[in-house]
């Protein structure tokens, strides 16, 4: 089994932090779901997406735990939107937010597994979205 902690810190420093984008397809398995698809390109996909929106994206580790086959990252990051970031158009407006995400590797120490939280709505009120409750809200009952 190889070192999954140092497998994920490479991870985030070489994909996530410095776009080597070569580093993704010897640390991520065909099978690993990502956006549309499975494997290092659909992982990088993800990465390519939120890297034109945020091209100074950084990310910091906060805590990391590994147990096993499995690393739980504590993550903060930082960036300036200089791109389309969903709906919102370009606002010049640093975002700083909190996230987790949670790998598991197989026993060459490819991630086949990546799950990720975030604070978006933090990101989104940064970038002067205002979010409003729906129309009617809720009654006593919670309806």
């Amino acid at each position: 089994m190889t070192d999954v902690e140092a497998a994920a810190r490479r991870f985030i420093a070489d994909v996530w932090n410095a776009g080597r984008e070569e580093s993704a397809y010897d640390l991520v398995a065909e099978d690993c779901p990502g956006l549309g698809g499975t494997g290092p390109e659909a992982a990088l996909a993800w990465h390519r997406d939120r890297r034109a929106s945020f091209p100074d994206l950084r990310y910091k580790i906060v805590e990391l735990v590994a147990g096993g086959d499995r690393v739980a990252v504590h993550w903060r990051a930082a960036g300036t939107q200089a791109g389309q970031f969903g709906p919102v158009p370009p606002t010049g407006r640093v975002v700083s937010y909190s996230g987790a995400s949670f790998l598991r590797f197989d026993e060459t120490g490819r991630i086949v597994d990546v799950w990720s939280v975030n604070e978006l709505f933090q990101v989104l009120q940064q970038l002067g979205v205002e979010m409003l409750p729906p129309l009617g809200g809720l009654n006593a009952t919670g309806e």
